[in-house]
Order: structure tokens, then sequence, then C-alpha cells
């Protein structure tokens, strides 16, 4: 099936040229140009992807992706004129998938869409799977895309569910920013900001300890990357 996209920005001349670089690469592309408007769109048609900007009219893009992700598991991307780092963790604290800062190649485009629809996927086939890890008073409940701290469910956001499992499937191997990036961004061009990773590790952290877990085992080793510590 071809995939279906979403595109809510204000701008026509960008909407068209995301638009034009999208199908050329045999993409269903769909434009809105108002947020009240994008975000109804949005939760009354399924998309496979969905690409938002920042600066709206009647609604920002942080608003719209909360109202999204509240309803719906689709891959996001954010598209702002803003560089501020505040603003990718406002983004990737609401669940986000990606944050792209303009002016950026539509080439650069094309290849995150692809990369994120190709994750999702990956993900709903592991889905099928009936497997449940458990280690150090946290289970991941991979089939119901599940956490459970201290036999308590804590929420996390479809990418925090990605990593922490990612880290309990290889218990105690290290793992680089890189690494991480390309494994679960799907994305081979390290010219894409790994401080996401970062960020992603951090509210992990942030979450396990909000539930009273003791000891948080996911370990900064200093110069080398992240490792799930069960010793």
């Amino acid at each position: 099936m071809t995939p279906h996209i979403l595109i809510i920005e204000d701008d026509s001349s960008i909407a068209e040229l995301q638009r034009d670089y999208l199908e050329s690469h045999q993409m269903q592309v769909t434009m809105m140009h108002n947020g009240f408007q994008g975000v109804q769109e949005a939760l009354q048609t399924e998309y496979d992807l969905i690409i938002v900007d920042v600066m709206l009219p009647s609604m920002d893009g942080f608003e719209i992706c909360r109202r999204i992700r509240e309803k719906k598991d689709v891959p996001i991307m954010i598209v702002s004129a803003k560089k501020e780092e505040i603003d990718k963790i406002r983004g990737l604290g609401l669940g986000i998938d990606d944050y792209i800062t303009k002016p950026f190649s539509p080439s650069e485009l094309v290849a995150r869409v692809k990369a994120h629809m190709k994750r999702y996927e990956q993900l709903k086939g592991a889905e099928q799977r009936e497997d449940i890890l458990t280690l150090k008073n946290i289970t991941v409940d991979r089939a119901a895309r599940k956490v459970f701290v201290l036999n308590q469910e804590v929420t996390l956001t479809t990418k925090e569910f990605d990593v922490l499992a990612f880290f309990m499937e290889s218990p105690n191997r290290v793992w680089t920013k890189e690494q991480l990036f390309r494994q679960l961004w799907y994305m081979d061009d390290l010219d894409g900001d790994v401080f996401t990773v970062v960020v992603h590790v951090g509210r992990i952290r942030d979450k396990l300890k909000k539930a009273n877990l003791s000891e948080i085992p996911i370990e900064t080793v200093w110069g080398s990357g992240y490792r799930f510590n069960t010793d």
C-alpha cells in the first residue's frame, strides 16, 4: 500500500515542497494549513506518519502533537525554524519521534520519514510476540506495550518504550549514543541529532525514579555510552 502522510504546515510553499519530494518517492500526501483543522484531520483519518510545523494559526505544533499522541500511536515529526534545545526537549517529551529544524534538505526529510515508517512497521510485527522482559523490578510487556515498575504500571511514550525494551533485550551491554540512534531511530545518517537519545534516556530515568525504583539500572558509562546494569 502507498504510505499516506499528513503535513500540517501554514506556509504553502514549504508544504508543497515537502509534498513534491514525498510524492516523488511514491507517498500520498494530504496538506492542512491550520492547526485546529490539522489535528481534526489527524484524528479522523489513518495516516502512516504526520509532519507538524511548530508555529501554526489557532493551535501550535506542540499542542497538536499532544492531542494526537493521546489518541493515536503514529510516527510524528516536528519541523521548526526554532533551534533552541528547550523546544526539542519539550517536543520529545510529548512523544514526538523526531525534530528537524529549518532549513533542511528535502532528501533528509524523505530519509527520516522512511526510517520512522520502517521502524513502526517493525514494532507492529514485534507486537505479535507474547514475550515479557523482567529485570531489576521492571517488567516490559512487548505484546501489550506496557511497562510495570514494582508491579505498578508506568506510562512511557512510544519511543521511550522502545528505548527501555532495547536496553533490557541486551542487559549489561554498552551502547554508544550513535549506536542507539541508528538502532532505535533506524537511521544510518549520523548527521541526525543524537541529542534525542540523551533526552529519551533522561526521561526514562525520571519516570523510573517517580515510580519509586530505588536503583535506576540505566547507567551512563562515561566516554562510551549507556547500559542496562543488572549487577
